[in-house]
């Protein structure tokens, strides 16, 4: 199929490209940027005029929910939410049911993935069997059935030992090791940051050295194995300054931060709305303002959706009973751009931060995601900036409809996403 985007804005931070120009598609890659090559005859054509185009949004932390809990989503319905929400390439953590610890399982979902024709999906391998932090998996073969990467998710390892090992092994072959920093003692239990608010609200508490006591550890065995590490979720203002001097260092390690803690803080739980329990705890607002320059300077590589679909029933309990989680595939464009206004940021590099900066950190390699250029996969998000739309349950496609954002204004509305040359995705207008 030959497809021509025209009169759209570009924008593509990976070749440093911010203008109007038109895009020229055929065969699942882009063929042209600008002129249309000789004799091509579009067999359709997408009108962008006044509309920005992008690389199609990578996110390095969605859960699927699938296998296992098609109760709370399943594979469709987060898939056709990401490419609503302009993703085209997601990560999914192995914490699922089972876990995804063998290569046969690997090689299900990833082919049960491609039979949506929706957004591209990389699984995230266990680090240990079962993730239950003793036994490391079949890395090798975990690799060869597609993984791009091997984490524990919010599993934690009691025993450093196993952990070093894992990252002693993944360094000789190569791999990345995806770890959430919490340390597996302090804090456990605990639903909302520890603080002044918790403690008048009865709340149990999880103190920011949960996550610099699991920073010094890593980085003191990534000193003694070499190995690359990428650090998932990064809540607090003391754990960017730990981040900012490892990368100084030298040490080989990138992190992310979930979208929602660049917006949020404990005081938004309100009255214990369990939509704000998310994990790892929202913080202080000095928290999330130090979040916030580390994204824009770099120190945190990339911005993801933690996209975690919660059922109603898991929802509808008492704020320190509720699971943990929030729908985000859908918000993530919106959220990002909001961070990029209110800061007076350039939306280039907000735009980097979810796709060429996290193609880059999963290993996905140039011309497979976030990137524009000739010869590149056609994925494609083609969104509205000045349009405005309120967050609905209702209206979501997810099937976890639970979000701390409900009943908000949030800008920016993705109007068609392309995977692979395909218009996976149009918004419908009255």
């Amino acid at each position: 199929m030959k497809l021509h985007i025209k009169n759209g804005h570009l924008i593509d931070p990976l070749n440093d490209i911010d203008s109007n120009l038109d895009l020229f598609i055929q065969g699942g890659k882009i063929v042209a940027v600008g002129s249309a090559p000789a004799g091509f005859v579009a067999d359709k054509t997408i009108d962008a005029t006044g509309l920005t185009v992008v690389p199609g949004l990578v996110d390095l932390c969605a859960r699927l929910r699938e296998p296992g809990y098609e109760y709370k989503a399943t594979l469709e319905s987060e898939l056709r939410a990401a490419v609503r929400g302009g993703v085209t390439s997601l990560i999914c953590p192995p914490d699922t049911d089972p876990v995804l610890d063998e290569s046969g399982l690997i090689g299900m979902l990833k082919q049960r993935a491609k039979a949506q024709n929706l957004a591209h999906v990389y699984p995230l391998g266990a680090l240990t069997l079962g993730l239950a932090g003793t036994q490391i998996t079949e890395m090798a073969a975990l690799t060869e059935a597609g993984c791009v990467g091997f984490s524990q998710a919010e599993h934690l390892i009691q025993d450093t030992n196993v952990l070093l090992r894992a990252l002693q092994y993944a360094k000789t072959f190569g791999y990345t090791v995806w770890l959430r920093p919490q340390d597996p003692h302090i804090g456990v239990g605990g639903v909302a940051h520890s603080g002044a608010l918790a403690s008048r609200m009865g709340l149990s508490g999880v103190p920011v050295m949960a996550e610099t006591i699991a920073l010094h550890t890593i980085f003191e065995l990534q000193r003694s194995t070499g190995a690359r590490v990428h650090l998932c979720r990064i809540s607090s203002a003391a754990g960017v300054e730990l981040i900012r001097q490892a990368k100084r260092e030298g040490l080989d390690v990138s992190c992310d931060v979930g979208v929602h803690h660049l917006h949020l803080s404990d005081t938004d739980i309100g009255f214990f709305d369990s939509n704000a329990r998310l994990s790892p705890p929202l913080r202080s607002d000095r928290d999330r303002a130090a979040l916030r320059m580390a994204v824009l300077d770099g120190t945190i590589d990339a911005i993801c959706s933690d996209h975690t679909p919660v059922d109603d029933d898991e929802k509808s309990l008492p704020f320190a009973e509720a699971s943990p989680g929030a729908t985000g595939l859908e918000l993530l464009l919106s959220l990002v751009l909001k961070w990029a206004h209110e800061n007076h940021i350039n939306p280039a590099i907000a735009i980097a931060r979810i796709t060429s900066d996290p193609a880059r950190v999963a290993g996905l390699g140039t011309g497979t995601a976030g990137d524009l250029s000739v010869g590149s996969s056609a994925d494609l998000c083609i969104f509205d900036s000045n349009a405005e739309w309120i967050v609905d349950g209702k209206t979501l496609t997810s099937q976890g409809k639970h979000t701390p954002f409900l009943k908000h204004a949030l800008p920016a509305q993705v109007r068609h996403t392309v995977v692979a040359g395909h218009v996976v995705f149009s918004l419908t207008t009255p």
